[in-house]
């Protein structure tokens, strides 16, 4: 019997939370290295219940949204479940976010509490919403249930929504993506099942839980595979491999970023990779939410002696789409793997589904899509192709069926009529060893259109090189995809899973240029 096979049947979180403690009890299932709280099981479906009937008392529906606003930690794990599990929506809120955009969610979402902890209270500002004082570590401040009116929540069905989460946003404010509890429990099944994880396995969360990544990935695959999540505050490179070793871990998901940041400080560690015995338990790294080049796949298992999977997932699917096969079974180094608990299929500019190797828009089809985009119903109709649910992602199928994601459709830079993918230009860029991050970009040019450009983040210790970078790739994708220009940084904006807001590098050069 494989991993999978032993996997519960539920299809919301409640009855997932429950099938799991009646099965494994006092078994650990989240360790809060902070504050050295460990969570069994048994303790889950305790703190889910209770969270249901504070919510009874204050009268808040069954189906009404809940928010939240805190960093990980062993309560931040509870609400994201409890929240779900009582018949109520979960909203997590970015706590990397503006005020602005804060604002923007919480009145959009109809969210009818938030908890909030005090590092990020300042951030709402006069906040229309009723706050709870609530921390990572501890037990909300729950107000007093007097003269409200009590309520009793129907337990969830597979079809109720259970998460609405928003998306960065590519262009403009973000959209809710409304999900139920068949997505989300799917969601975790797909990264569980692609990743045959089983109840021995344990997950360094290193990514926030207001993110699919951590909240589906690193929180709800560990409840669907029965195995349990080590959830640190927020990542540090500097102490990855300490906590690894510590609680041995057997995986975690990481986004390119984080992987560069790990490699960069590589000669510090005090760990022998491929021989510690410290190190023994781990089996592979998780890369997803951003394209991984090639040459930092091999540079990570060349020096950490431990593979990386790449996948595909999106906050609209719940997470995992697509994973490259397990060891020993053999992985393409640049695809996201083969679909798994989805259809894929590729989408031409004609409407029609094209064959092995041709490139167009990457569709999915499966029982984690998002319900609807909330109060957006144009851009839902527009997210789906009947039953297919539009990435907006560009890619191709190879003839064993590997996807090979090439780009965003708005992200095109289109230079005098010619399609050029930015993906294949940021690859080329992190060959170069003195380059820790890059980001290709289309910036306006008077006789192409477009004209394509570069941000980079150098490593540590290195000048700048931007002929050679520029040779480099012109020898490698020819004068027309090279890069006419290239802007040095110290730091890229990011999203809440660390992927490069390609969308905002135009405005960062044009701010250069004109000094």
């Amino acid at each position: 019997m494989g991993a999978t096979d032993a996997y519960p049947a539920a299809d919301n979180v409640r009855a997932l939370i429950e099938a799991q403690a009646r099965a494994r009890g006092d078994a650990v299932f989240l360790i809060a290295p902070d504050d050295g709280e460990e969570i069994t099981f048994s303790k889950l479906r305790e703190s889910a219940r209770e969270i249901g009937a504070r919510l009874d008392a204050l009268g808040v529906r069954g189906g009404a949204k809940v928010a939240f606003l805190l960093d990980n930690g062993s309560w931040t794990a509870k609400l994201l479940l409890g929240v779900m599990a009582s018949g109520r929506v979960v909203v997590p809120l970015n706590t990397a976010a503006g005020p602005a955009h804060l604002r923007h969610v919480l009145a959009h979402s109809d969210a009818e509490l938030v908890f909030v902890a005090p590092q990020h209270r300042e951030k709402l500002g006069e906040c229309a919403v009723a706050t709870v004082p609530a921390s990572e570590t501890r037990a909300p401040e729950w107000p007093a249930a007097r003269g409200r009116a009590q309520v009793r929540a129907a337990a969830p069905a597979a079809h109720d929504a259970a998460l609405l989460l928003y998306t960065s946003g590519s262009t403009g404010l973000p959209k809710g993506a409304l999900l139920s509890h068949a997505a989300a429990v799917r969601g975790g099944r797909n990264a569980a099942g692609g990743h045959a994880l089983g109840g021995a396995d344990r997950a360094l969360c290193v990514l926030p839980l207001c993110h699919i990544n951590g909240a589906m990935v690193t929180a709800m695959a560990p409840l669907v595979s029965g195995g349990s999540v080590v959830m640190p505050r927020r990542f540090s490179a500097s102490v990855f491999w300490n906590l690894i070793a510590q609680y041995e871990c057997t995986w975690c998901s990481l986004v390119p970023t984080m992987i560069n940041y790990l490699l960069d400080r590589a000669e510090l560690e005090k760990f022998s990779f491929g021989e510690d015995a410290r190190l023994r338990n781990f089996r592979f790294a998780r890369s997803a939410s951003a394209p991984l080049p090639a040459s930092v796949l091999a540079r990570w298992e060349r020096v950490f002696c431990a593979p990386v999977i790449e996948t595909l997932g999106l906050t609209e699917t719940a997470g995992t789409v697509a994973a490259n096969p397990m060891p020993p079974a053999a992985r393409k180094p640049g695809s996201v793997g083969r679909a798994y608990g989805n259809e894929i299929r590729i989408l031409g500019a004609d409407g029609n589904f094209c064959g092995r190797g041709a490139p167009g828009e990457i569709v999915i089809r499966g029982g984690n899509l998002l319900g609807e985009y909330y109060k957006d119903p144009a851009a839902t109709r527009a997210a789906f192709a009947g039953e297919w649910f539009r990435s907006g992602d560009l890619g191709c199928l190879d003839e064993d069926g590997f996807l090979f994601v090439t780009g965003r459709l708005k992200e095109l830079i289109i230079r005098g009529g010619e399609n050029i993918a930015p993906r294949e230009i940021d690859d080329e860029l992190h060959r170069h060893p003195a380059v820790l991050e890059a980001a290709a970009v289309g910036v306006a040019h008077r006789d192409y259109g477009q004209e394509v450009a570069a941000c980079v983040v150098l490593r540590g210790g290195y000048a700048q090189c931007e002929e050679e970078l520029k040779k480099a790739c012109a020898a490698a994708l020819g004068e027309v995809k090279a890069p006419k220009a290239i802007y040095f940084f110290d730091d890229l904006p990011k999203g809440p899973s660390g992927k490069i807001l390609r969308r905002e590098l135009p405005q960062l050069i044009a701010a250069r240029a004109g000094k």
